[in-house]
Parts: C-alpha cells; structure tokens; sequence
C-alpha cells in the first residue's frame, strides 16, 4: 500500500502531469480538499474510485485515519494537493505521520500557483539585468516566521516577490514593500489562476490595495511584486546570443584563407 501525494496543479485539469494523472486511475482511494481543487480535476476517476472523498472539513487525524483505513484494505491511496506538494502544501506533518506508521509515500510534483500566474500574466519572472531571483514566501500570521524571513528582510533583496496567502493583508504588504521597492513598482495580483473564474490586477504598489479592494478578493490570490512584471529595459539572456557559444553551440573558427600558388 501506497500513499501518492499528487500535485494536482492549480485549478486547470489539464495542468496536472501525466505521471500524476496515470497514478490517479490507479488508486482506489482518493482524497482531495474541495476547497483548493475543483472537482472537474476528479472527472477521470469519477465512478471508477471505490471512494472520493472531500477533506476540506477533516483536520489531520480524521484524513490519517481514512489512510489507515486504506492500508487495513490494502488499498493505494492518492492524496490530491493543490499546485505543487512541496509549496505550502501541509505535507510534512502527514509524511511525519507515514513514517511513523511503517506506510510508504511518494511525492509526484505539481504546477505551482507561481509557475501559473505568470503564465496568465504571459512573463518571465528572471529577466537578465534586472532581477535573477524569485523569492516565494507567505505574509506572516498564525504560523511564526524567523525573524531573517520577515518581508522587510526579504525586501531587502530586491528580488522578483512571490508572496501566497497574503491578499488580506496587502495593506500592511505594501506598507513593507515601499521602502524598498518604491512606489511605482509594478504588482500584479492574480485570483484563482486557471479556474474557470480566474481573473487578475495588475498595477503599482501605489495603487494596488484600491484594485484588490474594488474586486473583492479575499482568498485564493498570489501576489507578485517586482520590476520584471513591467520592463523592457533588460539584457538578452546568454542563452541564444550568437557570440556566446556552449557545448551544444561551438563557436566556428573563421576559416582560414588559402595561400594563392602562383606559377
């Protein structure tokens, strides 16, 4: 018996991987919190799975004992998680019960919310001369930060933003972020990215918290912060420039010129 942590991807059906997808119809069991993954991710193995079972509502010991339940009947289980597993996805405190357990696991990654939105937004989060970093953290809560990972630290930086389940307060965000970024650095705020209601802002630090505000978003957003979201001012990567040659792209010796034989 099994337990298969499966990035689901961040709404769209189809951002799921294949290696996820083909796991998914093998497993008998399926669980899923229906609050971060439509049900339309679900339509494959909908009358197939002996059971489909919604976990938003079940806190950690309920869901454990539905795995156990599981492993009694010899029964592989494939645990949804929304976007990517190893982002914000609670999994470690349910390995930590896997291990305890003698249960094998297996983490089959996922699309993150990062990767998405900045595909919705159609930008490249790395823009040579302007930012090579992307720092993904959440606003400080319930859950204690260090003190060297508080966003004014990270601020510090200047690097590419990637701040999750902050939009409550994007206040206080933008309060941090000023001093460090200035006002007119861009933000785009992006809702649900993927599902079939995603929508999105974008703006400047400036005026952000007006538009958050005008759309009522509340829960399920993302928020980017950085130059690279409005620049055309950058360097063109090393990657395809024709005078910087790889091992997959040598440089080509000019040739050198024969020596005329005169008679």
């Amino acid at each position: 018996m099994t337990v298969y942590f499966i990035g689901a991807g961040p709404g769209d059906p189809e951002l799921m991987t294949l290696k996820g997808h083909r796991i998914l119809q093998q497993c008998p069991v399926v669980l899923y919190a229906g609050s971060l993954i439509p049900r339309e991710v679900l339509e494959s193995v909908e009358g197939k799975a002996e059971q489909i079972i919604d976990t938003a509502s079940l806190d950690l010991e309920q869901i454990m004992a539905l795995i156990l339940e599981a492993q009694r009947n010899g029964q592989d289980v494939a645990r949804l998680q929304c976007g990517d597993p190893s982002l914000y996805g609670a999994i470690g405190e349910q390995i930590r019960r896997l291990q305890q357990a003698g249960i094998d696991y297996e983490v089959i990654p996922g699309v993150s919310a990062v990767a998405a939105s900045a595909a919705y937004l159609k930008k490249e989060l790395t823009l040579s001369g302007v930012s090579q970093t992307v720092i993904m953290t959440r606003y400080e809560g319930k859950t204690p930060f260090p003190e060297r990972e508080r966003l004014p630290q990270l601020a510090q930086s200047g690097a590419t933003l990637a701040i999750h389940l902050g939009v409550t307060r994007i206040h206080k965000i933008v309060e941090e972020l000023i001093p460090h970024y200035g006002e007119d650095c861009p933000v785009a705020v992006c809702y649900r990215t993927s599902w079939p209601d995603q929508d999105k802002v974008t703006g400047t630090l400036k005026d952000i918290v007006a538009q958050v505000r005008d759309k009522g978003f509340t829960r399920t957003a993302l928020i980017l912060v950085g130059p690279v979201l409005d620049c055309d001012d950058f360097n063109e990567s090393y990657l395809y420039a024709k005078d910087q040659p790889h091992i997959y792209r040598p440089r080509v010796k000019p040739e050198t010129p024969r020596s005329v034989k005169r008679d």
